[in-house]
């Protein structure tokens, strides 16, 4: 896979502050899954995130950004990005 969690990191980076960036791996094959999480330190920022790159093309292939199904709480600070082609 080309993308790395640096590489999503450095992307997210540019539409606001980053707390962390997880891309599940396969646990027998070690490879990405294709998609990862981004976490924001604040909502206006996820919010932001989702306006500004939500299609735009990463080597080639549009990425789906998005609201992470387990940020529904409303209690926490910063917000989860789901991040897939």
């Amino acid at each position: 896979p080309q993308v790395s969690e640096e590489l999503v990191w450095e992307l997210m980076l540019q539409v606001g502050p980053v707390v962390n960036v997880h891309m599940p791996r396969d646990q027998v094959t070690t490879n990405h899954q294709g998609y990862c999480f981004c976490e924001f330190r604040g909502i206006e920022d996820a919010d932001y995130a989702i306006r500004v790159l939500n299609m735009i093309k990463l080597y080639g292939k549009p990425i789906r950004v998005n609201k992470a199904s387990k940020d529904k709480k409303e209690n926490e600070i910063g917000a989860n990005l789901f991040i897939g082609n």
